[in-house]
């Protein structure tokens, strides 16, 4: 193996360790921001000798070991032990005050959990608890998620410090949430993953439509719930609705950068894997029921992968799917997806009736999404002008410049 072979290995290595090394500290020990910065010098450590001097036998406890040290001679510096021990009886429960030592392999799955849970508590703001995920369980610099999120780094460095502050304050114990809570505490971690998944895939800013580092760290931290949660159905939902709607990226622009629309898009280009790994989560999760809103997007997300063409897609049984998901998800995008979906059955008509009553929603009203349906609806329906004028009202409010040029190219097809 060539030396960068050696690094890269170690890079990957490192970032699967880093949740479990941080979570295996903070359980026995508390202090999140002490013990943050005790593995951060752990990994730093890690990454100069393993590629030269080789990989311990066992990297993680080597990694404990080494941070444990370091955050020892932390809490020593401060000299206030009496506010450690306070920290830790908040922080500790019973078992992890009289038992178990930080490196205790059965821990392993339960730490990253945890810290996931943690990420997303809800005394935190989505911005907040997105910021802390992709800095604490994805492993990602704050400068890395500065860049994706197009913020000054100082900006993302204050959300991050604001969120250990809050976390810390809140006094939340550093366990897996209570039978009671958990359900709610799961929806949230999902919900960041979605989102996080959701800026990566399509931008709602700047100059590109797609950011693969924020795609894929959705895709990597939702594999790992997937894993430590293998029978829940919305988490699977949920992974199969990243990777059935991310096989398709590489058709998604064309070589100028232009965005291309589903329906033109070279089917050929899809993600074959991703699409048989995406429509296999969600054929097992759905008889388990009942379907929730993660589980249905998916089979939507299914039936397009899975058409031939775009004239093969089941379009009436993806209006049934998503009249499924108006009734568990009061969200106004699945209504308008829902008015397309109606249009591309056949009944234009219908469908723009129905978007009147969407445009009336005030969490959407005015929405560059929602004037692009439009255009695109008054198009099918034969009426050019009134759709060039929706297709350039549609691109003067999008922030995201490859929408912008596609809106406008539309506009301009039909002068």
């Amino acid at each position: 193996m060539t030396g960068e072979h050696a690094e890269e290995r170690v890079e990957d290595l490192l970032r699967r360790l880093a949740p479990q090394v941080l979570g295996a500290l903070v359980r026995r020990y508390g202090h999140f921001d002490s013990a943050e910065d005790a593995v951060q010098e752990a990994m730093i450590a890690a990454s100069r000798q393993w590629p030269v001097e080789g990989m311990p036998v066992n990297p993680r406890a080597w990694l404990i070991t080494v941070a444990s040290r370091r955050l020892t001679d932390l809490l020593r510096s401060e000299q206030a032990r009496q506010r450690r021990e306070d920290t830790v009886a908040l922080w500790a429960t019973r078992e992890d005050r009289v038992a178990s030592p930080a490196d205790r392999p059965a821990a392993d799955s339960d730490d990253t959990l945890i810290l996931l849970f943690m990420c997303c508590h809800p005394a935190l703001s989505p911005a907040l608890q997105i910021a802390l995920t992709l800095r604490t369980v994805g492993g990602l610099t704050t400068a890395e998620i500065a860049r994706a999120f197009l913020v000054p780094e100082t900006t993302m460095t204050a959300r991050i410090s604001r969120a250990k502050q809050r976390i810390r304050a809140s006094g939340v114990p550093f366990r897996v949430p209570a039978e009671s809570e958990r359900a709610d505490r799961l929806t949230a971690v999902l919900h960041v993953l979605y989102l996080i998944f959701t800026e990566g895939y399509a931008s709602t800013s700047g100059s590109d439509l797609y950011r693969s580092e924020l795609a894929a760290e959705a895709i990597r931290l939702t594999r790992i719930v997937h894993g430590l949660l293998p029978r829940d159905g919305e988490v699977a939902g949920l992974l199969a609705l990243m990777l059935l709607t991310d096989a398709r990226r590489r058709a998604r622009t064309g070589r100028d950068g232009a965005l291309i629309p589903l329906a033109e898009q070279d089917r050929a280009l899809w993600k074959a894997e991703y699409v048989e790994e995406g429509v296999a989560l969600i054929s097992e999760a759905l008889p388990r029921g009942p379907a929730g809103p993660y589980q249905l997007q998916a089979a939507i997300a299914a039936i397009h992968d899975e058409a031939a063409t775009a004239e093969d897609t089941d379009w009436p049984q993806i209006v049934a799917l998503y009249e499924l998901l108006m009734r568990i998800s009061d969200n106004p995008m699945v209504a308008l997806n829902h008015v397309v979906a109606v249009a591309m059955a056949g009944d234009v008509p219908a469908g723009l009736s129905l978007l009147s009553k969407v445009e009336a929603d005030p969490r959407i009203t005015g929405h560059h999404r929602v004037l692009a349906v439009r255009a695109h609806l008054l198009e099918m329906a034969g009426d050019g002008a009134a759709a060039r004028e929706s297709y350039v009202a549609a691109a003067r409010r999008t922030g995201s410049l490859p929408e912008q040029r596609y809106l406008n190219a539309r506009a301009s097809r039909l002068k």
